[in-house]
């Protein structure tokens, strides 16, 4: 029984993988045949110690489109450890990048199945339970990053939070290489701007969240996050590529109750590929299933590389009960999973804000930095600015016509024109 099995239908329990190769020198089908072996039970040679019954155990390539060098390989569910990441990868994401047959290959998707879905968490919030911890309804979320990224010592920071606060952000973050600098040591910062967030939340009358990173070594990591518990944070963010996944399994699973929010820093160095690598949908769709609440995806409209297709795609698949294949019939449901929070951030300002709605809909967090703090009159204007562009997105007017009878918005969009 071979790997190339083109009339095999896949089952319900198997894992489905969706890569794009390109071979160094051998046809598709034969490039196709060793990457289905070395992610399963394969190696470079015929072994001894082979029987038919592992063989049955072997990947199965059951599509493939020259043309597009699009190739789909069907797992049996037995070939992995359930609630555990990091073995799988290590399967369908680990040797076959480092192979001299390939030329190229890319990681487009996983399907996974129920069994192996409900052996993880997923989100433990999720969008409804974010929208009820913030009592917002029916608007998108406003969020900002303190700047300038580094160098603010916990006093400024938590003074520009609160000024993000009081201008109408909901929530406030830190950046993503802020950890516990000398000129910013975490638990001042922490304690610092909780406080700016209770004084905050007194004047406006609004609930407000306040997202401290807590990146760091594994044992560390679960100290500051039971800091921010126990000095009533209601909110933990996480590099989760640079802390990596284990670790990202690890605090999900301590169950401290509180909200994760996932930055994606360095994904890009997997991601922006479009022949080789690991997808950010699957990134996603991996974050998703440990249990992050909140996730960057990116913008299609700001700062940052990525096609407004692609963000859409991955809006979707994080926000839906419904994971489907767009262009076949596959179809996986994620059963137990909440739908996460798209967080769209990088080069956003004000008037970029009516066409991120029209593109991904309300369920996501609308994230300003410079086009916040980069406002004329100062952050709680730009802040102020940012959240009247959404209202008038929520009342169906145009941001010109409502920049008419407000200033902050006003002077936002004469600053940034473009």
């Amino acid at each position: 029984m071979g790997y190339i099995q083109l009339n095999y239908r896949p089952k319900e329990t198997d894992v489905i993988c969706e890569f794009y190769i390109e071979p160094a020198g051998i046809p598709l089908q034969k490039a196709a045949e060793h990457v289905a072996a070395e992610s399963s039970i394969g190696t470079w040679t015929e072994v001894s110690t082979m029987s038919e019954g592992i063989r049955k155990k072997g990947a199965k390539v059951f599509f493939i489109d020259g043309k597009n060098n699009e190739v789909k390989i069907a797992y049996p569910i037995e070939l992995f450890e359930k609630g555990n990441i990091p073995s799988i990868l290590s399967g369908v994401a680990g040797n076959i990048f480092g192979m001299k047959v390939i030329k190229n290959i890319r990681l487009q998707d996983i399907h996974f199945p129920k069994s192996l879905v409900r052996s993880f968490n997923g989100p433990e919030f999720g969008i409804d339970g974010i929208r009820k911890m913030l009592k917002i309804r029916d608007r998108p979320l406003l969020g900002t990053i303190i700047k300038p990224k580094l160098g603010l010592p916990p006093e400024k920071h938590a003074n520009v939070a609160f000024e993000a606060w009081l201008g109408g952000c909901d929530l406030v973050k830190d950046d993503e290489n802020l950890t516990d600098q000398d000129f910013n040591h975490f638990k001042k910062r922490v304690l610092l701007t909780l406080k700016a967030k209770e004084k905050a939340e007194k004047i406006t009358g609004e609930k407000k969240a306040y997202m401290p990173n807590i990146t760091a070594e594994t044992f560390e990591m679960l100290k500051r996050a039971e800091f921010v518990k126990s000095h009533g944070g209601n909110y933990l963010m996480v590099d989760i590529l640079t802390l990596g996944w284990a670790a990202l399994q690890t605090i999900r699973n301590a169950h401290f109750k509180l909200p994760l929010h996932a930055h994606r820093a360095g994904h890009a160095a997997i991601t922006r590929n479009k022949k080789h690598g690991i997808s950010m949908l699957t990134i996603a769709k991996i974050a998703r299933l440990i249990g992050v609440d909140s996730l960057h995806i990116g913008t299609a409209v700001g700062k940052m590389e990525g096609p407004a297709s692609e963000i859409i795609d991955i809006e979707e698949e994080i926000e839906k009960n419904l994971i489907s294949n767009k262009k076949h019939t596959l179809e996986q449901k994620w059963y137990n999973l909440k739908p996460v929070f798209a967080v769209c951030s990088g080069g956003l300002y004000p008037a970029l804000v009516p066409d991120l709605i029209k593109l991904l809909g309300k369920n996501i967090f609308i994230q300003m930095g410079g086009g916040i703090h980069g406002h004329p009159y100062g952050t709680k204007a730009g802040a102020k600015a940012a959240r009247q562009a959404i209202d008038a997105v929520m009342q169906n007017k145009s941001l010109k016509e409502y920049s008419k009878t407000h200033k902050e918005l006003r002077i936002a969009l004469e600053h940034w024109k473009g």
